[in-house]
């Protein structure tokens, strides 16, 4: 069923869809970014896989056992500032 809808007919009018809409020109500079964007999915895949493996998290603290920073680890929100203006305005 998805093999009849997928098939080649649609390919020809998806690429044909993508050239009106970007022009000729630009398709080169899209596939450029696509992978870029995708080697750079893959690079922090593979380094989230290294962290899990040496028991760290990403941003270098230890994990604990569930696999979260403990609550003393995360900083506290910083108080707001005092309101300078006079009163009544």
């Amino acid at each position: 069923m998805l093999a009849d809808i997928f098939g080649p007919d649609l390919l020809i009018v998806v690429i044909i869809v993508v050239v009106l809409l970007f022009g000729g020109a630009a398709i080169p500079k899209l596939a450029r970014n696509l992978g870029s964007a995708k080697n750079e999915f893959e690079k922090g895949l593979g380094d989230a896989k290294k962290a899990s493996a040496t028991g760290t998290a990403a941003t270098g603290t230890a994990a604990t056992g569930n696999g979260t920073a403990a609550a003393a680890d995360t900083p506290a929100p910083a108080a707001p500032a005092p309101d300078d203006r006079p009163a009544g305005s």
